[in-house]
């Protein structure tokens, strides 16, 4: 778990094309956390891009708030 509080942020930091408020990142970690562990819990080790990549290749599944996380940072 602790490495899903990890990960979810730097995601969206990294797919940012602006600077981000702490309440951002934590916005991002609330709405994807149950993503990430759900459907991209084996690539959490494979860094923030891959990680990524797996929420978009899952994007029909994924929860709304997710979805709209993603589109809200360009992704």
């Amino acid at each position: 778990m602790t490495k899903i509080l990890f990960v979810i942020p730097l995601v969206l930091i990294t797919s940012a094309a602006s600077a981000q408020t702490p309440q951002d990142r934590q916005k991002g970690h609330d709405a994807c956390s149950r993503d990430v562990s759900r459907y991209c819990r084996a690539h959490m080790q494979d860094g923030d891009q891959i990680v990524l990549a797996c929420l978009k290749q899952n994007r029909a599944k994924i929860s709304k708030g997710c979805q709209q996380m993603l589109a809200s940072h360009g992704q």
